[in-house]
């Protein structure tokens, strides 16, 4: 006997599912609304405000593919992504300039938006080496500058400005080694990130996986709405 009211009590429930969510199912998906109350409506709410400000960028003074003077000022009022990398680079600066490609793609035109990619072997990239490199990679956006200068100023705006590791090591394919990372600059000059999971900093984004590149993409976005 109680076997058959469990049965009439589990058929009664699985009907009122059937009446009340089932037709609000069906009525989402002919709207197209099915994502709403997915992840993504979760983004949609994410707002510069959650963006953390990490501080001041390092002050820079560099040459680029044109030989023209660049400087942090250069990018004032816009928000920019700055990078390390070497134009010889065999592992991970193909992929890392590829994917900023495809960022400066989604951007294409926006004068408040740039790209500054600093190398790490100013000896063999000079200007001109660059300029090739930019035409190589068929960048033509006139606010992404590849800069070069003095190694040791260079070294120093990496390693104790930024805190993003650069090296040289002979014992390593391509001569030198640096992380794979972006950093991300407000109009103001200050260094902005998300939060990860748990809350902290990520303080920058990676420049190979996807998932650092969309996070990259969401929150340049967001600061070229201030």
């Amino acid at each position: 006997m109680l076997k058959n009211k469990s049965y009439i009590g589990i058929s009664f429930i699985v009907l009122l599912f059937g009446i009340l969510v089932i037709p609000k199912i069906v009525d989402r998906v002919k709207n197209k609304t099915i994502v709403k109350d997915d992840r993504l409506n979760v983004q949609n709410s994410f707002t510069e405000s959650d963006l953390v400000k990490i501080g001041p960028a390092p002050e820079f003074s560099l040459i680029n593919q044109d030989k023209k003077t660049i400087t942090n000022d250069t990018y004032k009022g816009k928000v920019y992504v700055l990078e390390f990398f070497f134009s010889t680079c065999p592992t991970i600066c193909p992929k890392m300039n590829a994917n900023l490609k495809q960022v400066q793609a989604l951007f294409n035109g926006q004068k408040d938006f740039g790209i500054a990619s600093i190398t790490i072997n100013p000896e063999g990239d000079t200007p001109e080496v660059l300029k090739k490199h930019t035409e190589d990679l068929g960048i033509t956006s006139e606010n992404w500058h590849f800069l070069t200068g003095d190694k040791d100023y260079i070294y120093k705006i990496a390693n104790k400005g930024f805190n993003i590791y650069a090296a040289e090591n002979s014992k390593v394919n391509g001569g030198f080694e640096h992380s794979g990372l972006f950093a991300l600059i407000d109009k103001q000059g200050n260094i902005r990130c998300r939060k990860d999971d748990f809350g902290n900093p990520i303080l920058y984004y990676d420049g190979i996986e996807k998932t650092g590149i969309k996070a990259l993409t969401e929150d340049i976005k967001l600061l070229l709405q201030e």
